[in-house]
């Protein structure tokens, strides 16, 4: 056993995931940890792929968009690949410019309403 890897509690620690989360992500074949017997053990590869599957569900991408965007990191994607790529990316981003746009209407919303609180509260006796 080499120094770089490490175990599966360490894995779900150091990306603060559930066993389950882990399990899942191996089971839909995200992850191809090493294993022995019970045991799995996760290398650098793992590590890197964990890192991407977690941004891309930070960026709101579904799994299978997460497993287009692994296939391309894995080996030299085509042209094509790059194409489907760079277009799931703009789609998503006008979803998140949507709900940033919907978050700072409901802020400002809360804020307006805070702001007639504290005008009737400095009304009252």
């Amino acid at each position: 056993m080499t120094e770089d890897l490490i175990s599966f509690k360490e894995m779900c620690a150091r990306f603060d995931v559930t066993p389950r989360t882990l399990r899942y992500y191996e089971y839909i074949e995200l992850l191809q940890p090493r294993k022995e017997g019970r045991a799995r053990f996760y290398g650098p590869r793992e590590v890197a792929r964990m890192t991407l599957i977690l941004r891309g569900r930070r960026f709101g991408f579904s799994l299978e968009e997460i497993r287009q965007w692994l296939q391309i990191y894995d080996k030299q994607g085509s042209r094509e690949q790059y194409q489907v790529w760079i277009d799931m990316a703009g789609r998503q981003l006008a979803v998140l410019d949507q709900q940033i746009a919907d978050l700072q209407a409901a802020r400002a919303d809360l804020d307006q309403l805070r702001q007639t609180g504290i005008a009737e509260l400095e009304r009252l006796p």
